[in-house]
């Protein structure tokens, strides 16, 4: 290597050497490293040592020297085995100092780098103080700002102050103004209204007057009318306006109350077969119940087995059957029911007038003559006292399915009664309130006759021909 070579790298490592062991921060204050250069000054002058160890001090050239020279490397030779522990231990040493002296130069680099770090938070808290002392020292210049400005706009605003106050009590005195006059116009105008709706009502009471008036004698009218009535009622009571027919024969009279039972026929095995059974009559008389509730006293013409009686007297009503049939008549009293063994005719005859609250007369007056049936519901009317009820239920002619099938089965019956013939004679007898319920629909007891419903127009035939088999006619005699 050259001179300049030589001088370049000398101060290339000692550059290096003086960063690496440098011991003051030029950014921190007040902070210096550690010193290695006593460890360094021992590790050196250790490693002298241990490089010196085995070697023979240099002695001018010649034959003293050689042969002293020969005698040192002879005893060197002749030791070695002696000193080679510690020439090892010596050498382990000054690693172990090398080692050594690298971490420490190790420690200070990474302190030096920690000392730069704290340096530049530090600037970096410093530039923020500053930061924000400027901030501050702002936000205090204007607070003092905005207490100058309010020093200069306290009055202008104290003067505006006073003239809104003076414009809001001009404006409430306005408004009490205004109000003062809506008042005295909503016055005038409830006034005005409350004459309107007073012409109004008079008007409207002339108009309901005039209405009632008129009513009324409408009412008159139908009073005279039905007055008019009674009388005639009357009059052909008393003048035997119906013919008397002429006492029936013993059989002629058991067929008028529906019982008749020839020696050669058991009426009451036939009405158990085809009328049904006791539960199955008891069902359907249910309808009643709620007719004759509250009634004092009712009576069941043609009472049969006593179903109905039953059924009533479980309401607590004083109930009493009727029936020509013997057998009919034993059935009943074994039940403890209170019954008569009589014709009906005779029967209702023996009772005083308007002395029954409910009559009842269940499938008897198909088994009557027409002059008898215009006679039964005439007696059964006039027995009957004011608000009482006679109830009446037959096969109704009007249902294809009774015509062809039930009503004829009966040896005893005489001829279907329709609903309109007992509706008029109802009216002709004086009772009003009059009600007609068909019972038994044909459709239940005839699953068949729901084939119709799926023809066009066949639901509406159904209804009009095949409705109930039986019919109950309801009616209330007239408060006297």
């Amino acid at each position: 290597m050259s001179p300049e070579q030589i001088a370049a790298t000398v101060k290339q490592i000692r550059e290096h050497a003086q960063g690496r062991y440098e011991k003051k921060v030029p950014e921190v204050a007040d902070f210096e490293l550690p010193s290695l250069d006593d460890l360094g000054y021992v590790r050196d002058a250790a490693e002298g040592h241990v490089a010196s160890i085995g070697q023979v001090n240099p002695r001018p050239p010649g034959l003293a020297n050689k042969t002293i020279q020969a005698f040192k490397k002879l005893i060197a030779r002749a030791l070695d085995w002696h000193v080679r522990d510690q020439v090892d231990f010596n050498r382990a040493a000054v690693r172990y100092m090398d080692a050594a002296l690298e971490v420490e130069a190790e420690q200070n680099y990474n302190l030096l780098r920690v000392a730069r770090g704290l340096a530049e938070l530090k600037q970096v808290q410093e530039e923020r103080y500053h930061e924000l002392k400027g901030l501050l020292e702002s936000v205090g210049q204007q607070q003092r700002d905005m207490l100058q400005h309010w020093g200069q706009w306290r009055p202008a605003w104290e003067e505006k102050l006073t003239a809104s106050e003076i414009n809001l009590l001009h404006s409430m005195r306005e408004m009490e103004a205004g109000a003062r006059a809506r008042q005295q116009s909503f016055r005038a105008r409830l006034e005005q209204l409350h004459q309107q709706y007073g012409d109004a009502l008079a008007e409207t009471t002339n108009d309901v007057q005039q209405r009632l008036w008129h009513d009324l004698a409408k009412l008159r009218t139908e009073q005279e009318s039905l007055i008019h009535t009674e009388l005639k009622l009357i009059r052909r009571r008393a003048g035997g306006a119906i013919p008397q027919q002429p006492a029936p024969e013993p059989d002629q009279t058991a067929a008028s109350n529906g019982s008749v039972s020839p020696d050669d026929f058991d009426y009451a095995r036939f009405e158990e077969r085809f009328r049904g059974r006791e539960d199955y009559v008891a069902r359907s008389q249910e309808f009643y119940l709620q007719r004759f509730q509250g009634c004092r006293r009712v009576v069941d013409l043609g009472c049969g087995r006593g179903e109905f009686l039953e059924l009533i007297h479980k309401l607590g009503i004083d109930a009493e059957g009727v029936d020509l049939d013997a057998d009919a008549i034993a059935a009943c009293r074994e039940k403890g029911l209170n019954v008569t063994q009589s014709d009906l005719f005779t029967f209702l005859r023996g009772q005083p007038d308007s002395s029954l609250d409910g009559i009842l007369c269940s499938h008897v007056v198909e088994h009557l003559q027409p002059a008898s049936l215009i006679r039964l519901v005439t007696l059964a009317a006039g027995k009957l006292a004011p608000g009482g009820v006679l109830a009446i239920e037959t096969p109704n002619p009007a249902c294809l399915a009774t015509l062809t099938g039930d009503f004829f089965l009966d040896p005893t019956h005489v001829r279907p009664v329709p609903a309109n013939l007992l509706h008029f004679l109802f009216e002709e007898a004086g009772l009003s309130n009059i009600e007609v319920h068909e019972l038994r629909s044909a459709a239940e007891v005839i699953p068949e006759i729901k084939a119709l419903d799926r023809v066009e127009g066949g639901k509406a035939f159904r209804e009009k021909f095949f409705g109930g088999l039986d019919y109950a006619i309801l009616g209330q005699a007239r408060a006297s």
